[in-house]
């Protein structure tokens, strides 16, 4: 009988801050992994989608330097 465990894949390291956008989104979930730092991304929070937008900027957090990306523009999930 053999005890493996499953293996764990590590989660990606944050690579992006998310600037803008509605109050109510908590700061934690601000700082995340994207897979793709120069294209647009769309994060689907509740019944919408927030788009944001890469900038220049980086920004160092926990040693850490992150890309900046602005909001720009909420759109409805359709039905």
């Amino acid at each position: 009988m053999s005890s493996a465990q499953p293996e764990v894949l590590p989660a990606h390291a944050p690579n992006i801050v998310l600037r803008g956008g509605p109050a109510w989104l908590p700061d934690e979930q601000r700082t995340r992994y994207a897979t793709d730092v120069e294209g647009n991304l769309k994060v689907l929070f509740g019944n919408a989608y927030e788009h944001f937008l890469p900038t220049a900027e980086t920004v160092e957090q926990e040693g850490v330097r992150l890309r900046v990306f602005e909001w720009s523009r909420r759109t409805y999930v359709a039905e």
